[in-house]
């Protein structure tokens, strides 16, 4: 951008001085007044062609000839920088683009975040404290400024999350996870449909107002659906009923200065601690994280053994769910894998 600064400048210049010339060089050969001078020197410079204020000596056709020349050199060099400005705007963005399109290429296990609105502004929140690659996709530009001004790194895709090139785009093929909160119930049961035909065994989780949508997303394809006026009436209730333990966990979550979060890891076969029991594994002592609770990997998914006891085995396939700050929790996958 200097660079063009230096160079719009420099051609303003230029036009200053031939004005300048011009004006003087009428005012000399022809003895016009300085007005009717300026306004001559103008409209050859610009090459008008509008009529001469006064009938022209030999030397002033001759003047004028050389002024308009130069004023229409003048003139071009100023096209052919707005032009390359032009130009060099549009390569500049397809080029960031590119580069963007190529690192995401590169993900594999990320994140989708369809809609940039309020909702998904949280969810990429709490995405990028758990140091989660995420992409997403969102077709309105200016809640897109809005988010990159928040995370100047973001991966997304300016488009239609309902299409199947823009989740082709996010990588849809190679994710882990898609979440769907976008405006429009009818949107978000569409994502729910083109993304489990692209991916069958990545997690969506989707978003619904309305109770009847509930049902309907999850016959398209979502795992999860999370309702806000359900889990706002829950929050609410709660405050009624138990205000301290709500209050702990907004600390405990939100606080700057005390942030926790919990978090699952499956055991694979290969792991250290595949066959130990917890206290043998020494799993808080070694992460520093609190083991709320296990699901064995013969229980359906509605069973936990919560507060496990230390004489509980851990076995391949078994996942655990933790409690600690996201700096334990970081370590927790090198420590429960292979």
């Amino acid at each position: 951008m200097q660079v063009f600064v230096r160079r719009f400048a420099a051609a303003a210049v230029l036009f200053a001085v031939l004005v300048v010339v011009g004006t003087l060089g009428y005012l000399w050969i022809e003895g016009w007044s300085f007005h009717d001078a300026l306004y001559m020197t103008v409209i050859t410079l610009t090459a008008v062609g509008y009529q001469e204020v006064a009938p022209l000596s030999e030397a002033g056709r001759n003047f004028t000839m050389a002024l308009l020349g130069l004023g229409v050199t003048s003139m071009g060099i100023w096209f052919a920088l707005i032009t390359s400005f032009i130009v060099e705007l549009d390569l500049k963005d397809a080029l960031r683009r590119r580069r963007m399109q190529r690192r995401i290429e590169d993900l594999s296990d990320h994140i989708i975040v369809c809609g940039a609105g309020r909702t998904g502004r949280q969810v990429m929140e709490e995405l990028v404290a758990m140091a989660q690659p995420f992409v997403a996709i969102e077709r309105d530009h200016g809640r897109l400024d809005v988010v990159q001004r928040t995370f100047p790194d973001l991966l997304y895709v300016e488009g239609d999350a309902t299409l199947d090139v823009n989740l082709e785009a996010a990588g849809v093929r190679r994710a882990r996870g898609l979440v769907t909160c976008l405006s429009a119930e009818p949107d978000n049961v569409f994502v729910c449909l083109s993304a489990r035909d692209l991916n069958q065994h990545m997690t969506i989780v989707a978003r619904a107002f309305e109770e009847d949508t509930i049902d309907k997303l999850y016959r398209a394809g979502a795992d999860h659906v999370v309702s806000p006026n359900v889990s706002g009436a829950l929050r609410m209730a709660s405050m009624l009923l138990r205000p301290q333990v709500v209050h702990f966990l907004d600390i405990a979550t939100r606080s700057q200065g005390l942030s926790l979060r919990l978090e699952q890891a499956q055991i694979t076969a290969d792991s250290n601690i595949a066959g130990k029991t917890l206290a043998e594994a020494a799993l808080p002592q070694a992460t520093g994280l609190i083991v709320i609770a296990i699901q064995k990997e013969r229980d359906d998914d509605e069973r936990f053994v919560f507060n496990p006891q230390g004489t509980t085995v851990l076995e391949p396939g078994d996942r655990i769910i933790v409690l600690g700050q996201p700096e334990q929790i970081r370590s927790l996958q090198r420590f429960v894998g292979g």
